[in-house]
């Protein structure tokens, strides 16, 4: 890795720069577009399916998000070493057509794997997007040029619910019986926000790709065999391929590998006998992420010691990601389940669930992750954890208005109390985001990527959606479901602390700890 002698840190993001953050916006709006679609057609889902809640959780939250957890862990790799721009490309062209493909599903099993397929596509997104816009916008404008990046969650999971709401009520009041092609109002939801990710997957290859390492004068050369790299990122991540991967590490790590999946099938059995046997594929999802995360990290210790030194390897990296899964955690529970929420205690319309809920959470989710990513750049400026004290507010900043959200009986209360929930909570975002990527090296942009979405994944969407769910259908109270999560609170809180303290030095000696690990700087 070659050092560059221009003031990268000096320079301001050109007008280009700006353009490609725009359609990069664009997709990660469709990116939960797609994904969040889900959750304003669920009681129409549950009640042609014959699902729970519980089921709608693990459909929203672990078939989506175990897959995209694990596949983001070698497409991040992917993206540290291939074409960005037409790794997500790809990616966009999938999870479009299996978006599409939900709208045929006849059953929760075919809808589940739709879902999978949605998620594997769109594991590719934010590994390419967090690199490109890392390389685009120097240091000290990236948390504010993430966080505008991240606003695409909240516009398109707040467009989603209107757009999706609007087409299920259209589409059942004309063709009450005998629809087009057999279709119901969902089902050609899922159709229409589909299949126009397949011309924006056209846009997307006319960006360019920026030289790796641009922002920060730190010029990593091209990756001889991207792909061969990929390849054997697979053997450690995907069972039971995975038994390959940690043989060809040794003796020793393949017997670690097999107690290690021995404990976690223990454990995912225990947890089906305590849940029941219709969990079996929500823990047996949850199992197959957690085994496959560590065979992971075992073979990444072995292949790349300095990648593993600064991401897994460093306490304030795991922190902040534990801080903000555990933000996530109860994030996705309340984006999941609240139309659901809102159309069974109000008595309304799939329509009004969406213009009310959807249409606030565009403009309560932007401005929360865009002020919150500004705020975090001017705090990192005045105090070298200036970043973890956003994440450490939205843990605790949206609680008040969540309790109010969902005890009050009054529907407008509850529709005001919504927007702020996700203003507070959505500003740590930005703020999280940029400190991964400050505590690694260009190269290793991707992967850190992949981690930090491990948090947010398996942590909050595979387990909080379906835990609320899980809650609700035991005590029969939505209330109780998304509530029952509050008890995490002390662990947030504690991880955001810990990362106050530990990120600082660990920003600071990220060259010295990577060279101590064999990186060539």
């Amino acid at each position: 890795m070659a050092s560059s002698s221009a003031p990268a840190a000096d320079r301001k993001a050109g007008a280009y720069a700006w353009y490609v953050l725009v359609v990069l916006f664009l997709v990660y709006a469709l990116n939960f577009i797609d994904r969040q679609i889900l959750t304003i057609l669920a009681p129409h889902i549950r009640r042609d399916l014959g699902l729970s809640h519980a089921d709608i959780g693990f459909l929203y939250g672990t078939a989506f998000g175990v897959f995209y957890a694990l596949f983001g862990i070698p497409l991040g790799r992917l993206a540290d070493s291939w074409h960005r721009v037409r790794l997500m490309t790809i990616g966009l062209a999938l999870w479009s057509s299996m978006t599409a493909l939900s709208g045929l599903s006849r059953n929760g099993l075919q809808l589940a794997a739709a879902r999978i397929g949605v998620g594997v596509g769109e594991a590719t997104a934010s590994p390419s997007a967090y690199s490109l816009i890392s390389d685009w916008f120097p240091k000290r404008q990236r948390a504010t040029a993430l966080a505008i990046y991240s606003a695409g969650i909240y516009f398109g999971g707040g467009f989603s619910l209107f757009l999706g709401g609007a087409i299920v009520d259209w589409w059942n009041a004309a063709y009450p019986v005998d629809p087009p092609f057999g279709l119901v109002g969902w089902q050609a939801a899922f159709m229409a926000v589909g299949l126009p990710g397949l011309v924006l997957a056209l846009w997307v290859l006319t960006l360019r790709e920026p030289m790796r390492g641009l922002s920060e004068g730190l010029v990593a050369p091209p990756h001889p065999a991207p792909f061969r790299s990929f390849l054997e990122d697979l053997l450690t991540i995907i069972p039971p391929l995975t038994l390959i991967g940690a043989a060809r590490n040794g003796a020793a790590a393949f017997l670690r590998n097999l107690v290690v999946l021995a404990l976690v099938a223990a454990a995912a059995y225990a947890l089906i006998r305590f849940d029941g046997p219709k969990s079996d594929k929500q823990w047996l999802a949850v199992g197959i992420g957690v085994y496959a995360v560590y065979s992971w990290s075992a073979a990444l210790r072995h292949r790349d010691a300095a990648t593993f030194r600064l991401i897994l390897g460093t306490p304030a990296f795991l922190a902040v990601v534990l801080a903000y899964g555990l933000n996530a955690f109860l994030a996705y529970a309340v984006a999941g389940l609240a139309p659901s929420y809102a159309v069974q205690v109000f008595g309304i319309t799939a329509r009004e669930a969406g213009l009310w809920i959807g249409g606030p959470a565009i403009l309560g989710g932007f401005l929360g992750v865009t002020l919150g990513g500004i705020a975090a750049d001017r705090l990192r400026r005045r105090w070298p954890s200036g970043r973890i004290m956003v994440i450490l507010f939205g843990s605790l900043a949206p609680v008040p208005s969540l309790v109010i959200a969902f005890t009050t009986a009054d529907k407008a209360l509850f529709y005001a109390m919504l927007p702020l929930t996700q203003i507070f909570a959505s500003c740590a975002l930005g703020a999280a985001a940029a400190a991964t990527q400050d505590l690694v090296l260009p190269r290793m942009r991707g992967t850190a990527t992949a981690a930090f979405f491990i948090g947010t994944t398996l942590i909050g969407l595979a387990l909080g959606p379906y835990l609320a769910g899980r809650v609700a259908d035991l005590s029969g109270s939505l209330s109780t479901g998304i509530l029952s999560l509050l008890v995490t609170l002390p662990l947030a809180l504690a991880a955001a602390i810990a990362a106050l303290r530990l990120v600082p030095a660990a920003e600071a000696s990220r060259e010295i700890r990577a060279r101590a690990a064999g990186e060539p700087l």
